[in-house]
């Protein structure tokens, strides 16, 4: 990879490059990962797909805090300090998801998976503080690209990610806390790689902006979705009173005002803040479901197979954001509305998928669409909005990841259990009772849903593996014919759970489909000003 021609602002900006990437790549091969052994939690324990979907989710709203919290001190405490606390974190995280065990009840075990996904996202988001900012300011004349490099790492985490997955699972059927315990190599180096370096401050910190003065383009419209945000997660990850929750948001929203004079904020910074909510919820609640989707209506190892060669699609087109922004002449928010489109394109076709060869075409529509959208928003922020330091482009990281975790992973595991009950009922109505999960599902009440008991599915699945291998051992060609192993109410609950991801999908589709109409009402907005430009904090 290249890091050439950016005219760093400091001598060791490359080695920080290159230790904030192999952070977030920490974060990218623990969410990969991770994604690949639900399917074991699900087993082991008989958690419903909108459990397992919040176990993944408090792997985003955890680095909300992080991050959040990360952007407001990293410019007074130090990023040196930051990457300590991290460290230290995603080590107390590895030895409290591996507390449970085989005898541990489904309770204590959803507890400790939890909150110990919890704590390693709080790691990651505090990474993420020092690293989004440091590049910033590092990289000032070419952020979109610099950004887009040091996102890199994100799919790059998750093809490892993946193929340890796919290796240690499919392959070598190793326990889950060894795959899982891999991602403390890249926290190990990254440590190393930071250690006794030089960081040199944002901007807007260089010149002793006071907090006051850094948040006023945030304002009271940027802090309300932060608020909204962190009322759901107090009410639903902490269990608070749902008034004690808004109430608590509330006087943040107020703090916030009295740091600011009460200053409304920038409406398009509002409006960036919204995209990337909707941002984390596609791209990040998608990615954590994606590999268990098409698992389910190929194989899993299909399903692994195809994970690691999207990322690793995403991975390579990184590097292309300044030859995109160059030769094909679109700006930021142009290259935001394209990857819109597309990937809401590519999930209607990932919806229809029915073999690996038309699966791979689908996915990889999708991953293109995907691949720009979290570092180009970044970007945009810092381009911006440089009085607000390190602080907005933090709350625009916070508010993806918080969106990932609260609505975008339990939202899209609520769908799959809606609708593959709903297709399970229309379509065998006299199984019902026997794949029926023992625990409802409910999101933002939505309404109360049961989807099919993962024990069960699992053990289908398992016996379908065995018949595809048994089948492939013998010459035969077509694994379908593995499906004639099933007995009716199998091949039920089977088809059943597939209509339930394909409408998933679809229904997920709606949101980059939202996010197109945003960008290209942003981009019509920058022609009225004369165009897209990057902003000086004199200007």
């Amino acid at each position: 990879m290249s890091f050439a021609t950016a005219a760093p602002s400091a001598a060791n900006a490359r080695r920080l490059l290159l230790a904030g990437f192999t952070a977030i790549l920490a974060a990218g091969m623990g969410f990969a990962i991770r994604g690949a052994i639900l399917d074991n939690w699900g087993r082991e324990w008989g958690f419903t797909n909108e459990q397992l979907g919040s176990i993944s989710g408090a792997g985003f709203t955890g680095f909300c805090f992080g991050i959040i919290v990360g952007g407001f001190v990293a410019d007074k405490l130090g990023y040196g300090k930051l990457v300590l606390a991290a460290f230290a974190l995603h080590a107390l995280s590895a030895f409290i998801t591996f507390a449970p065990g085989a005898n541990s009840s489904a309770a204590s075990a959803y507890d400790l998976l939890y909150w110990g996904t919890f704590v390693f996202a709080v790691a990651n988001g505090t990474l993420e503080a020092v690293a989004n900012p440091l590049v910033a300011t590092l990289f000032p004349a070419n952020r979109t690209h610099y950004l887009n490099i040091l996102h890199a790492s994100w799919p790059l985490g998750l093809v490892l990610g993946g193929v340890v997955g796919w290796v240690l699972d499919d392959r070598m059927q190793l326990d889950w806390k060894l795959q899982l315990g891999i991602f403390l190599v890249p926290v190990a180096v990254y440590g190393l790689m930071f250690f006794g370096q030089h960081m040199p401050k944002s901007e807007a910190s260089a010149r002793g902006l006071p907090l006051g003065e850094m948040l006023k383009d945030v304002g009271l419209l940027g802090a309300a979705v932060v608020c909204v945000l962190l009322a759901l997660f107090f009410a639903d990850a902490l269990h608070m009173q749902r008034e004690l929750a808004w109430g608590i948001a509330g006087a943040l929203l107020l703090t916030v005002g009295v740091l600011t004079r009460f200053a409304l904020g920038s409406f398009l910074l509002f409006t960036l803040f919204v995209a990337h909510a909707l941002v984390g919820a596609v791209e990040l609640g998608t990615d954590g479901w994606i590999q268990n989707i098409t698992g389910n209506i190929l194989s899993s190892e299909q399903g692994k197979i195809l994970f690691v060669i999207t990322s690793a699609t995403m991975f390579l087109l990184r590097f292309c954001a300044r030859w995109i922004e160059q030769r094909l002449k679109l700006s930021p928010i142009g290259i935001l509305f394209v990857s819109a489109v597309l990937a809401c394109f590519g999930l209607n076709l990932v919806a229809g998928l029915t073999a690996f060869g038309g699966a791979m075409g689908a996915l990889l529509v999708y991953a293109v669409g995907k691949t720009f959208f979290w570092p180009t928003m970044l970007a945009v922020t810092s381009d911006r909005f440089p009085r607000t330091g390190a602080i907005a482009i933090s709350i625009m990281g916070g508010i993806g990841m918080m969106s990932a975790g609260l609505i975008g992973l339990p939202g899209l595991g609520y769908a799959k259990d809606r609708f593959s009950g709903e297709a399970l009922e229309q379509a065998a109505p006299a199984h019902v009772a026997e794949y029926r999960a023992e625990t409802s599902s409910n999101f933002l009440n939505l309404g109360e849903a049961y989807g099919l008991d993962a024990r069960k599915t699992g053990a289908i699945d398992e016996k379908l593996k065995v018949a595809r291998e048994e089948l492939a051992a013998a010459g035969g060609t077509d694994p379908s014919l593995a499906l004639a192993e099933l007995t009716s109410a199998e091949r039920a609950a089977h088809d059943a759970q597939i209509e339930g991801d394909r409408r998933t999908l679809r229904a997920d589709a709606w949101i980059p489909a939202g996010m197109a109409v945003i960008f290209l009402l942003v981009l019509l907005w920058f022609r009225t000003q004369g165009g897209y430009r990057t902003k000086q904090l004199d200007g």
